[in-house]
């Protein structure tokens, strides 16, 4: 177990080297988004609702992720909260209203992550009664009043309903909970007013129940307006049509009279103070509809209308062009006809065609039928039918002469990777749209693409497995009927991804010694341009980086020192945007050959001299030695009896110890007899052979 431990730490150890930061990355799940509403779904009004929205996530990461949170009300956010708290999102809606009424949905993103939970539908029911007020209970005929409608206490966007004797006679949409209104009465007598509203929701609608009635008596306007037309059946486009309004009045009024005669939009005549207005037109199909005589006196408004049909003479011409597709200068075909005519009162001879403008260079060819040349530049042509002072314009056709394509140029887009998918664009330089290019590789058609906009591409995207492929692509572009164009093959560079990295060093490891100049060279299989990057092991930044147009470099230490010891590696990347990384070789400087050489002769100096101290140490310690021999002993000389004995005696050293006694000096006076001294000398002698001993006495 400890060893294996080992191993891994090692293994880790290499792959993480000094320097090199790794980075820790978030990793999470979100299972689950839900959505609840509380105290229920469906409340009534003035119900406290909370929106709570819950996310649970599995994350590694102990901290709370920062989670973005977003209440969507029938799609539309309404909104968004950014927290990194675990606890649930919370969204209140005090005293609800109907207007709160919707599907709503909470949506969570985390780090890019989305969920999001089910829809759920809150439901408001409950709406306050109307109350209306009015400015004036008695009016005359044309006399305005003001109304006001008030929903108490709600909110939204609201239209307010008024009625007259239960008739919708008004309606005001507005952001607020209550409207005004000006009403005005054209009949005499009582009526009876009321209002309603609705609060605006995005499917559904609620309404209130009716509000209280109030009665209004109007009287009547004694002036009317009257329409006359002439003829005003069995009409035909270009009859006389003569039109009159006019007013009958039961009794005098002082105030300003207007009369308008209009034909639905188109006002035809007006008049102040006069009591008729007259028109008279010549009858056209456009003329069918309704027309309308209209008086106005103060804000008094009474209106009479009348409907006249107008059959047709004869239809309005078509224009049509044979090809639909024309190139310019090709040859072309205009056909202008009217597809109906009234037989019981036009013969169809009677009916002309022209083109216009004149100067249009196609020639007649027969009736509504005209040949020609299409013109190199867009050319708009409009046609007439004329018959009995009736004319009538055809729609303008604008013609479009194509453009022929031009032959395709193939190109790559940006550039073009070994093994990867890489973009092909085809494009002509003039050529009228839509365009058709097809991709083709050993004539077989891979696909084709449409451009109908002068801004979008003609873009392919394809792989290839070797480099000579890229040239057997081409491409065809096509406009019309005619055959297509097609490119020259594609000649484009492909680019080879790195692969393989070596990493040489001269001198060999380990001849590597100090004053060395180092060499160390990266190669790579690929292609170039090729950046090298030189990175020793402890340093995060590149010792030195330098851009390659062969496939290998250098990097250079001369005069090599202790300091550069160290593990080195090189990357490399190229177009292709791949970082391969050699292996790493760990450079280990040796002394020079010199210092080894002065290293070694010192140590053998110091030896030497250590040697010669020792010697002449012992050898002067040896002469203090005999010095003292000299002067306390006498030599014995051997025995020759004791030779046996002498043979007998162990291998132990042949010491002596000996005790000389020192005499005083002799007095003449007296006769002292003989005493041993005081002090005794031991000194290590060397024996003569046992037995012959000599005594001396001094």
């Amino acid at each position: 177990m400890g060893l294996l431990l080992l191993l891994t730490c090692t293994l880790l150890s290499s792959y993480f080297h000094p320097g090199r930061v790794v980075d820790a990355v978030s990793i999470f799940t979100i299972t689950r988004v839900t959505l609840s509403i509380e105290p229920r779904a469906n409340v009534t009004r003035d119900t406290n609702v909370t929106m709570r929205c819950k996310a649970i996530v599995i994350t590694s990461q102990q901290e709370a992720l920062s989670r973005q949170y977003t209440l969507y009300k029938d799609n539309i956010a309404i909104y968004t909260k950014t927290s990194s708290s675990l606890d649930d999102f919370l969204y209140q809606l005090p005293e609800t209203r109907v207007s709160n009424t919707g599907k709503y949905q909470c949506k969570i993103i985390i780090e890019g992550k989305k969920s999001d939970s089910e829809i759920k539908k809150l439901t408001v029911t409950g709406l306050s009664t109307p109350e209306l007020h009015l400015n004036k209970g008695v009016v005359s005929e044309g006399e305005e009043l003001t109304a006001r409608c008030t929903a108490p206490g709600e909110t939204g966007s609201i239209i307010f309903y008024f009625y007259e004797d239960s008739k919708e006679i008004l309606e005001e949409q507005v952001h607020s909970n209550q409207a005004e209104v000006k009403l005005g009465f054209n009949s005499v007598g009582y009526h009876k007013i009321h209002c309603a509203y609705t609060v605006l929701l995005k499917r559904d609608s609620v309404k209130s129940k009716e509000s209280n009635n109030v009665n209004i008596s109007v009287r009547e306007f004694p002036i009317k307006p009257v329409l006359e037309i002439i003829p005003q059946y069995n009409i035909y486009e270009g009859d006389r049509l003569d039109i009159s309004c006019t007013i009958i009045k039961s009794q005098h009024s002082s105030q300003s009279i207007h009369l308008y005669l209009s034909q639905g939009t188109v006002l035809l005549s007006s008049e102040i103070t006069k009591a008729k207005v007259n028109h008279s037109i010549l009858a056209q199909a456009k003329d069918s509809g309704e027309f309308e005589c209209r008086l106005e006196i103060g804000n008094i408004v009474k209106v009479t209308k009348k409907t006249v049909s107008v059959n047709e003479l004869f239809s309005v011409p078509t224009l049509t062009m044979m090809p639909a597709e024309v190139f310019q200068k090709e040859s072309m075909t205009l056909t202008c006809k009217s597809e109906s005519y009234a037989s019981e009162r036009l013969r169809r001879e009677e009916l002309t065609y022209t083109l216009d403008p004149p100067e249009s260079l196609l020639t007649p060819k027969d009736t509504g039928v005209f040949f020609g040349t299409a013109l190199p530049y867009d050319f708009n042509y409009t046609c007439i039918a004329q018959a009995k002072d009736i004319m009538k314009r055809s729609n303008t056709l604008t013609v479009h002469p194509k453009v022929s394509v031009s032959t395709p140029k193939i190109s790559v887009v940006k550039r073009a990777i070994l093994g990867r998918p890489f973009e092909i664009l085809c494009k002509s330089d003039i050529g009228s749209l839509p365009i058709n290019y097809t991709l083709i590789k050993d004539y077989d058609h891979l696909r084709t693409i449409t451009i109908k906009l002068p801004d979008h591409r003609a873009v392919f995207t394809d792989t290839i497995t070797y480099i000579d492929e890229i040239s057997k692509y081409m491409c065809e572009a096509k406009n019309g009927h005619r055959d297509g164009l097609l490119s020259k093959r594609l000649n484009a560079t492909v680019t080879v991804p790195l692969s393989n990295p070596t990493l040489i060093v001269i001198p060999p490891l380990e001849e590597i010694s100090e004053g060395d100049h180092l060499y160390m060279i990266c190669g790579v299989q690929g292609t170039p341009p090729v950046t090298f990057r030189w990175y020793r092991v402890g340093n995060e930044k590149p010792l030195i980086t330098t851009t390659s147009d062969s496939n290998n470099t250098d990097y250079q230490v001369k005069k090599l020192a202790k300091d550069h010891s160290g593990t080195y590696y090189c990357e490399a990347i190229n177009y292709a945007l791949n970082v391969v990384q050699s292996r790493r070789v760990t450079i280990e400087v040796r002394l020079a050959l010199w210092k080894k050489a002065v290293i070694g002769g010192s140590c053998l100096m110091v030896v030497l001299v250590l040697l010669v101290v020792c010697v002449l140490y012992f050898r002067s310690k040896r002469v203090r030695v005999d010095r003292a021999v000299t002067s306390v002993w006498s030599e014995r000389p051997p025995e020759s009896a004791n030779d046996e004995e002498t043979s007998m005696v162990s291998n132990e050293p042949d010491v002596e110890y000996t005790e000389v006694v020192h005499p005083p000096a002799a007095d003449s006076a007296r006769a002292v007899p003989l005493r041993k001294g005081t002090d005794t000398v031991y000194s290590e002698l060397q024996n003569a052979p046992r037995g012959a001993v000599d005594h001396h006495v001094y």
